[in-house]
């Protein structure tokens, strides 16, 4: 898969989802002073929830605080149509976390980046830091199936260039009314259902933080082998017509770096150094 179609369809992961339909109360409308309209998921942890316990939520209290704005919320499960239809359609006018650059919206600079990380009991005895460690042929490994727009995921993806094929066991992406969970496959780790998951690394930071055992993370930034990416930069998003809202985003970013950093290490999100070439001095394109 193209490396751009990539980043544009990691938030499918990154963001989990319920089946569609929660914004059918919901109608478009414009950008109106004042009120600050949030894109998010209903039941998306630790992104966002309606009890307002995610990252998304607290970033947008701040934002809205910042603005003096009335927070109001588009709850859209993270599908397709995500990005398409909630932003572009104008029942929202901002996302809070997408991929940088993604094509069908105006992204601010990067103000997180994080990467796919390899999870397992401390107790395990294992001490695997890449996909090319031989022991991978022989271990159960939990990954996630499929991205929003139904293709394999990173990990999914590069394993099979390592001939590790046989010993997948696969999880599902999405929510389903409630009886998938996002923190499935960490669990499944705890629980030694699975020797080790390979996890986009928001979730599994958050969800090992509260797992009852300890557990190890190794950040995967890349894999040479399949060219694949493994680490992303993750950006908020307006509408691409939407540019001076999107340039008011990013000074509210830069303002509050501080304070967002603070916020993004109370989640438990592994972070990155940003690359200086993808955080440019001018409003992000």
């Amino acid at each position: 898969m193209h490396v751009s179609r990539l980043h544009t369809t990691l938030i499918g992961l990154a963001l989990l989802a319920l089946a569609p339909g929660l914004a059918r109360a919901q109608r478009p409308a414009v950008l109106t002073p004042g009120i600050l309209r949030i894109c998010a998921d209903p039941d998306n942890m630790p992104f966002s929830n309606q009890a307002g316990d995610g990252f998304e939520n607290k970033l947008a209290e701040m934002l809205a605080a910042s603005w003096n704005s009335k927070l109001e919320y588009a709850w859209w499960p993270v599908r397709r149509g995500f990005f398409a239809r909630a932003l572009n359609g104008r029942y929202c006018d901002i996302a809070l976390t997408a991929p940088t650059g993604l094509d069908m919206a105006a992204t601010t600079r990067p103000y997180f980046r994080s990467a796919y990380a390899i999870v397992y009991r401390k107790d395990s005895g294992l001490d695997i830091t890449s996909l090319g460690d031989p022991a991978l042929k022989t271990l159960r490994i939990g990954v996630n199936l499929l991205l929003a727009n139904a293709e394999n995921t990173p990990p999914a993806m590069a394993l099979s260039a390592h001939g590790v094929v046989g010993n997948l066991v696969g999880f599902e992406t999405f929510y389903s009314d409630s009886v998938l969970r996002p923190d499935d496959i960490i669990n499944a780790v705890v629980d030694k259902n699975v020797d080790l998951a390979i996890v986009w690394g928001p979730l599994a930071g958050y969800f090992a933080a509260r797992a009852p055992v300890p557990l190890v993370l190794n950040l995967v930034e890349s894999d040479s082998v399949s060219g694949i990416p493994f680490a992303f930069n993750i950006s908020a998003a307006t509408r691409r017509r939407d540019r001076g809202l999107r340039d008011s985003l990013q000074t509210f970013l830069d303002a509050r770096s501080a304070d967002i950093q603070t916020l993004l290490r109370q989640y438990n999100f592994p972070l990155l150094p940003i690359p200086q070439d993808s955080a440019p001095g001018g409003p992000a394109q």
